[in-house]
């Protein structure tokens, strides 16, 4: 056996390993959002991951402020993740975990069409079709006139937004920024937001609630810590589909949990929409069809600003496989 492919599969297997524990963080959230408002579940998960990020700063071995390099950027990567973490945590609360998914699985096709005036980045033919096809696919899950849209739909696609829009921040600004900039702003954004309007939904929280909240902390960062792993050790065009398999699991546990059974259109719509994400990984990852491959480099989860998920991997060292720089 060739060392790639010995690496790529220790890769996949890694990613499928971190996306099987995001799943896990998922389904407490969902649990918890039957009792709390999102508001509540974001501002404690994320104090929660406050020590975390401490320690990063404690170890950050770059030399320098605080200060962003571009503050409007960060303002607005910090909008989208204060967005993109009420809406997620919303959606996951009122939604089937399937249908959250298969909406969430939208965001490569969003980050296809945000890197052109963002990045500059040129989109050909062919990619465009996967896009077109991909948000056909949205339409199937949402079915609009034939089925009822709540609040759950309309947040679960902000969360699409909000996490394509800030991974196309974050390529357009990683190299230049510190990690730990990156990283805390939007946590530091959450905390005000989130603590504002904390008291106007504040139910009380028993012990083993918020030992929940502290292991959906302690999840979200060893899930981040074996997609480090993973690509580290695989290529991204391995690596990158294994998010997909969190469909899997979604409708594993919301049968167990929720008595959730997804209906024929949700799975088509899915479907279609992973299709698109696929090809679109695939095509950046043929030589010369993408300067900055944004959804290669995506790791795509919700970005909420409640965990450490892109600092963490802004902060691997070295060099990619395509030989540019990592974003620090």
């Amino acid at each position: 056996m060739s060392e790639p492919v010995h690496s790529n599969r220790s890769g996949a297997l890694l990613a499928l390993a971190a996306f099987a524990v995001w799943a896990t963080h998922d389904l407490g959230v969902k649990y918890l959002g039957a009792s709390y408002s999102a508001v509540q579940i974001v501002f404690f998960s994320v104090l929660f991951n406050f020590p975390l990020a401490t320690l990063m700063l404690i170890s950050d071995p770059v030399d320098g402020h605080l200060r962003p390099i571009h503050p409007w950027w960060n303002l607005l990567r910090a909008i989208s993740g204060v967005a993109g973490g009420v809406s997620a945590f919303y959606a996951f609360s009122t939604l089937p975990l399937t249908q959250v998914y298969a909406l969430i699985f939208a965001a490569p096709l969003l980050v296809t069409i945000l890197s052109v005036p963002i990045l500059g980045e040129t989109v050909r033919l062919k990619r465009w079709c996967a896009v077109v096809l991909g948000l056909c696919g949205v339409f199937v899950v949402l079915r609009p006139g034939a089925t009822t849209l709540g609040l759950g739909h309309a947040a679960a696609l902000v969360t699409a937004v909000g996490t394509a829009l800030s991974a196309v921040i974050v390529r357009r600004i990683g190299r230049e920024e510190r990690s730990v900039v990156l990283i805390l702003y939007p946590m530091l954004a959450n905390v005000v937001v989130m603590g504002a309007a904390l008291p106007f939904v504040y139910e009380p929280m028993p012990a083993s609630h918020l030992g929940l909240l502290a292991l959906i902390s302690v999840m979200a960062f060893g899930a981040t810590s074996l997609i480090i792993a993973a690509y580290k050790r695989g290529e991204a065009v391995i690596v990158a589909p294994m998010q997909y398999s969190q469909i899997i699991w979604a409708t594993l546990y919301g049968a167990l949990f929720f008595s959730e059974r997804p209906d024929r259109w949700t799975m088509i719509g899915a479907g279609i929409i992973i299709a698109s994400g696929i090809y679109i990984v695939l095509r950046e990852g043929t030589a010369g069809a993408s300067e900055n491959r944004p959804v290669l480099r995506m790791r795509l989860r919700p970005e909420t600003g409640t965990f450490l998920r892109s600092g963490l991997l802004m902060m691997r060292k070295g060099r990619t496989e395509t030989g540019d720089p990592e974003e620090r």
